[in-house]
């Protein structure tokens, strides 16, 4: 963290940190969030010297148009410098684990097969931009990506010429969420299509450092990955039956986990067996964040009923959607 903290909890949330990122955590936009704390004991609570219940309670007053998932990760680094301050004998007050209530899961965009098809037929319609060279070339690939592999946009963007194999089809994913790198392997389609991307590509940035490169052969931002999508997405004209919220970039990687997972109900594989196969491959932190997605469209549950009698309970949880 750059910015220095003022307060008198400023040791102890430099001392959290510091801990966190010596065990590997960046604890990047924590670290933002305590500054921010840093700042609101400051002004409001400028004499205390103890992290008391009237503190953090204020501080976990939800604010004004704040979403429950904006507070819970707001209040989350509190109660872990509290949690820390106690550890070496501060006594601080430790928020409730039932505060703020559960957090709410965002009903994604499950993509159709028609939207689908007059997406990827809009993107590979791309125009050559003067400024970009190479954006024409990228932005078909990077989207295919992300559909037929699950890939987080941050991960496939972030990617580096030497993580992506072409002759086997195993891409590296570099400390993503989790902070834990890990291995996947593309489909021979995907495959195919990368090699011929790789040798186009070569031609505009020989020495690029991104699979992805940008018209400096580096990495493109996260806000540009969006601004294509809304610009090929928004001018669609079809009759889209939405499932979930409006779509984002980030519902390709949902679609694909639905869409996996129907394609072995239809298989009759054992989800049992599998589901722990697609968490490892989506780069899940547990395996309960891929048991959401049996939750995902109506649809879905017809067919997995039906042809998945053996399948555990616990893999169909309810769903609080309040």
């Amino acid at each position: 963290m750059t910015k220095l903290c003022r307060s008198h909890f400023k040791i102890y949330i430099e001392g959290l940190i510091e801990q966190k990122q010596s065990l590997g955590y960046p604890y990047v936009s924590s670290g933002r969030i305590l500054y921010n704390f840093d700042n609101y004991c400051l002004k409001n609570f400028p004499n205390e010297h103890t992290l008391t219940s009237e503190i953090v309670m204020s501080w976990a007053s939800i604010r004004e148009n704040e979403h429950q998932n904006g507070l819970l990760r707001r209040i989350t680094p509190i109660r872990q410098l509290a949690k820390y301050m106690n550890s070496i004998g501060i006594e601080s007050y430790i928020l409730p684990s039932n505060i703020p209530k559960k957090q709410i899961r965002y009903v994604p965009h499950i993509f159709t097969t028609l939207e689908l098809s007059e997406f990827f037929n809009a993107i590979d319609n791309c125009h050559i931009s003067p400024s970009s060279p190479g954006r024409h070339l990228v932005i078909p690939v990077l989207f295919r990506l992300l559909y037929c592999s699950g890939l987080r946009s941050s991960e496939a963007r972030l990617l580096h010429v030497s993580d992506v194999t072409i002759k086997t089809g195993s891409v590296f994913i570099r400390e993503s969420k989790g902070h834990k790198d890990r291995i996947i392997y593309l489909s021979d389609d995907m495959i195919r299509l990368c090699k011929q991307y790789n040798e186009k590509i070569e031609l505009l940035y020989p020495d690029r450092k991104a699979f992805f490169p940008n018209q400096k052969g580096s990495f493109y931002g996260k806000s540009m990955i969006i601004y294509w999508f809304h610009l090929f997405w928004d001018d669609l004209i079809i009759d889209r039956s939405y499932t979930g919220n409006s779509a984002r970039v980030h519902d390709f990687r949902h679609t694909f986990a639905v869409n996996r997972l129907n394609e072995w109900v239809r298989e009759e594989k054992d989800i049992n067996a599998y589901l722990p196969y697609l968490s490892m491959y989506m780069g899940h932190a547990n395996q309960a964040d891929t048991d959401y997605y049996l939750h995902l469209v109506p649809e879905f549950f017809p067919v997995f009923r039906d042809k998945s009698t053996n399948i555990s309970e616990h893999l169909l949880p309810e769903v609080d959607y309040e």
